[in-house]
């Protein structure tokens, strides 16, 4: 798994007026254990976020967590507004419009899987997954370590 350096880009973004898009995909919700809020960091600098349920909470897939600081710029890129679409009390603000949130037009009650999940296991059952997830990871990687078949196939390379 690689990161990105958020912490040095995020203010030569800034500084060059550049949009910063954090995908933490699959490790952003490494995050809910506070042991491992670490993979954010930078995420201070981004003008959006995304980390995914469905790749490390266990939810069913197709759902997605999304931040924007600044949703009439990401609007701006992903709306289409035939005119069957259109409504004035969206174009006058009084109600927030979620299709032009991504790309597709038709749209699932994503949220609700999530929202279930949460409510039904809580947030403590995630952090607990993913520190077994994680202790799992670590103890393959000793033992890949520790194989002299690894040490050896490094160094025929």
């Amino acid at each position: 798994m690689a990161f990105d350096p958020t912490v040095a880009l995020g203010p030569i973004c800034e500084r060059e007026g550049i949009w910063l898009h954090v995908d933490a995909a699959m490790s952003g919700i490494a995050a809910l254990a506070p042991e491992y809020r670490w993979v954010n960091a930078g995420v201070e600098y981004a003008d959006s976020y995304c980390s995914n349920p469905h790749k490390w909470m266990g939810v069913n897939f197709d759902c997605d967590l999304y931040w924007t600081a600044d949703r009439a710029s990401l609007l701006g890129a992903l709306s289409i507004l035939p005119e069957y679409l259109r409504s004035q009390a969206a174009e006058a603000g009084a109600v927030i419009d979620y299709r032009d949130w991504q790309i597709p037009l038709g749209r699932r009650f994503r949220a609700l899987k999530l929202w279930f999940a949460i409510r039904c296991d809580g947030v403590g059952s995630f952090q607990a997954m993913i520190r077994r997830h994680v202790l799992f990871t670590q103890e393959l990687a000793a033992v890949v370590a520790d194989d002299d078949r690894s040490t050896s196939s490094r160094r025929t390379r």
